[in-house]
């Protein structure tokens, strides 16, 4: 009963909140609805952020990932750090010089419109087919582990996902829907507060315990016994070789901190310059602490339960809160762990009808559209890929590699190919039109030929650098025979205020030097 009420009194302090500082918001026009009336600070775009990025499947799938694999995961975090100052640098003072909405918009200025037009379908589908589903999954798992949904209802344990992916499926559609970008940066930032408070007492209670009071004795112990499982240099057999460090997941990361649409629209909703670079940069900080939430759990986990739970490594962060977390404090954080599923789906819901509805209906269907028009567009089309997300869930589950694995893996169809013409549009003038839009099929058909037809015995991590590689060979070759004929001047409007933040250089080489100091001191 203090589970459920605590969990029921926060996640009603969120909804109020947001609808409190939101009940005099503009929502009808197009910067009011998707950009959050360009007013978002530095804080709240950090928050957002975060919160986009941070959802279950990382509190579930990085700790299930960690507990059978060690710190060798946390490559994807710390270097998070550095492609967020390239973001803070370079990439987005030139987006908000440009005034864009969505990122396929700086595509037809670049190239043409049936680029854009192309790459905004890549990221809807991506949108639905990857990152929803196994969002509202390991909500799901999460929730249901905590609250014994399928016991309360009286149903089997499929029924009560089934019930619970329904549940969270509505209410993060009715934030994305009704509230726009500003609902959900709102909420974001309080859920985000919620989940470093959540997230940093599992490890610290777990700690304190086996420490018999003290934390450094319980890091100590835990460390004694897996001092493997702390070594953040994976091997070439492992999940994640520390060689893809400089293939693959360097282009990987430039493309989700720098040019994907669900984290970028956060900044591209900022006041001013100095805001967004603020958001970036503080966005960068928390990245280099968050594995203490996302991966130290597991290998506590590993701890506890020994490697009996190596093949449902997904349910060890479920049973590790319900270890170490007193019960009044598990409502609270079981609707922390609601608002990181609510955050990351909400946002992706709103990102995906921001691209729709500007990229595809204002563009293709009707150009004179009205504002309100536009925003009645949007909400209908977060309603209808809300739809299918719901119905796609629960087709994710028994991933081999765990779920996180299974995301990232997913994510390099779409990423990878659009990465590859975002990075030549910036620094190959060269490059056509039609270069990056036969890069963009080759990419695609190549990825899913080598991983899921082919399934060649490479780490998919390294089939994206070599995809990479590929994409621009193919954009240079075929760009020889159609040449580039358009003007490179891509547009700059006189938006916003474009002063850097005086800090920007400086909080941008202290993320440099802690992501290299932390692969020197825990490369053992």
């Amino acid at each position: 009963m203090y589970t459920f009420l605590t969990f029921l009194a926060f996640t009603a302090f969120v909804a109020i909140y947001s609808w409190y500082r939101l009940k005099n918001e503009k929502l009808d026009s197009q910067d009011g609805y998707f950009l959050g009336g360009r007013s978002l600070t530095g804080v709240v775009i950090a928050g957002s952020m975060l919160l986009t990025n941070i959802s279950t499947e990382h509190l579930i799938g990085m700790n299930g990932s960690s507990y059978k694999n060690g710190f060798i995961i946390i490559g994807w975090e710390v270097t998070s750090a550095l492609a967020l100052v390239g973001a803070a640098i370079y990439f987005v003072p030139k987006y908000l010089k440009m005034g864009l909405t969505t990122i396929p918009q700086y595509l037809e200025n670049r190239f043409d419109g049936f680029t854009r037009t192309l790459v905004a379908l890549f990221l809807i589908v991506s949108f639905v087919v990857t990152l929803l589903p196994i969002v509202l999954y390991t909500g799901a798992i999460n929730l249901e582990s905590i609250f014994n949904i399928s016991e309360v209802l009286g149903v089997s344990k499929s029924e009560g996902m089934w019930f619970t992916v329904l549940a969270v499926g509505i209410i993060g559609s009715v934030y994305a829907i009704f509230g726009g970008l500003k609902a959900v940066a709102v909420s974001d930032t309080i859920n985000g507060y919620g989940l470093l408070i959540g997230g940093m007492a599992v490890p610290v209670l777990a700690l304190i315990s086996i420490g018999d009071g003290n934390i450094f004795t319980g890091l100590s112990t835990v460390y004694k016994a897996v001092p493997e499982k702390f070594n953040v240099v994976g091997a070439k057999d492992s999940v994640m070789p520390f060689e893809t460090l400089f293939t693959g997941l360097i282009i990987n990361q430039i493309y989700f901190w720098c040019m994907n649409q669900t984290i970028i629209q956060r900044a591209l909703g900022a006041k001013n310059l100095v805001e967004a670079q603020k958001g970036l940069l503080y966005t960068g900080v928390l990245k280099i602490l968050v594995p203490l939430i996302i991966i130290l759990p597991g290998v506590i986990g590993f701890y506890y339960f020994g490697d009996s739970m190596y093949a449902t490594q997904d349910m060890v962060y479920p049973e590790l809160i319900k270890k170490v977390l007193p019960t009044w404090f598990i409502g609270f954080f079981a609707a922390v762990v609601m608002g990181a599923v609510l955050s990351t789906f909400n946002s992706v819901l709103n990102s995906a009808a921001t691209i729709f509805s500007v990229d595809v209906y204002k563009r293709h269907i009707k150009p004179d559209v009205k504002d309100h028009k536009l925003v009645m567009i949007g909400k209908w089309t977060s309603t209808i890929l809300a739809v299918f997300a719901i119905m796609v869930a629960p087709m994710v589950a028994n991933a081999p590699d765990g779920l996180y694995q299974l995301l990232q893996q997913l994510n390099g169809i779409f990423f990878i190919p659009v990465a590859s013409i975002m990075l030549a549009g910036f620094f190959i003038p060269r490059i056509s039109a039609a270069g990056a839009k036969a890069a963009l099929v080759v990419g695609l058909v190549f990825y899913i030929m080598c991983t899921f037809i082919l399934q060649v015995d490479m780490h998919f991590i390294h089939i994206w650098g070599i995809e990479f590689l590929l994409n621009m060979a193919v954009m240079f070759g075929v760009s020889h025979f159609y040449p580039n004929v358009k003007d490179l001047h891509t547009g700059e409007i006189d938006l916003l205020d474009m002063t850097h933040w005086k800090y920007a250089r400086h909080l941008s080489i202290i993320l440099c030097i802690v992501t290299i100091l932390i692969y020197i001191f825990l490369g053992v």
